[in-house]
């Protein structure tokens, strides 16, 4: 009775599944992407002392003092990076 139905049901649903497979394969690489927007935004909001909560905002210096710590930090992290690299790794 439904012999000749079956075969165009699954073509739909076959149809529908690689619509599927493409759509999802298309957002992976949206979310990776927008990932790597949302951890680079982050970044610059971090090292801008643009992050600090509404209530504990103070004034210019501290901004200023946050991001001069934070740079440093960087600074220091990176040099510390270099050294063991140079110390343990590059012999």
């Amino acid at each position: 009775m439904s012999g000749p139905a079956q075969p165009n049901n699954e073509e739909s649903v076959r149809r529908e599944a690689l619509g599927t497979l493409a759509s999802l394969r298309s957002n992976n690489e949206g979310v990776a992407a927008s990932a790597l927007e949302r951890a680079a935004r982050r970044a610059s909001d971090h090292f801008a002392a643009r992050d600090v909560p509404p209530g504990d905002d103070g004034d210019a210096i501290e901004r200023w003092g946050r991001r001069i710590g934070r740079g440093l930090s960087l600074v220091a992290f990176v040099g510390l990076a270099i050294y063991l690299y140079v110390t343990y790794v590059a012999r």
